[in-house]
């Protein structure tokens, strides 16, 4: 199995919606991912209840990194990657093995 761990800070506004509209868009749309895709066993999206820091983190689980490969290019992820890239400033991953 293969964890991937992805952390946004979102723009204060964005897309005609706030941090806190947007953060709510991207769960929905990224959890929705469940049982689309093949290999993706598990994504749970939260924001961050600590001030600072990223806003909004994911933690995905995928049956092998291959599964993992397909996420990342698969048209459903990419048709909500468009929609975060215009609401987010920045990102950080990490993907482990385990």
């Amino acid at each position: 199995m293969v964890t991937h761990i992805v952390m946004w800070k979102l723009k204060e506004q964005a897309e005609r919606g706030s941090k806190e509209q947007n953060a709510a868009i991207m769960k929905q749309r990224l959890e929705a991912l469940v049982g689309k895709i093949p290999g993706l066993l598990a994504l749970r999206v939260e924001q961050n209840v600590m001030p600072g820091g990223f806003d909004l983190c994911l933690v995905g689980q995928y049956q092998d990194l291959e599964a993992l490969k397909l996420y990342r290019d698969h048209p459903l992820h990419k048709e909500v990657q468009q929609f975060v890239h215009q609401v987010i400033t920045d990102r950080a991953s990490c993907d482990f093995e385990g």
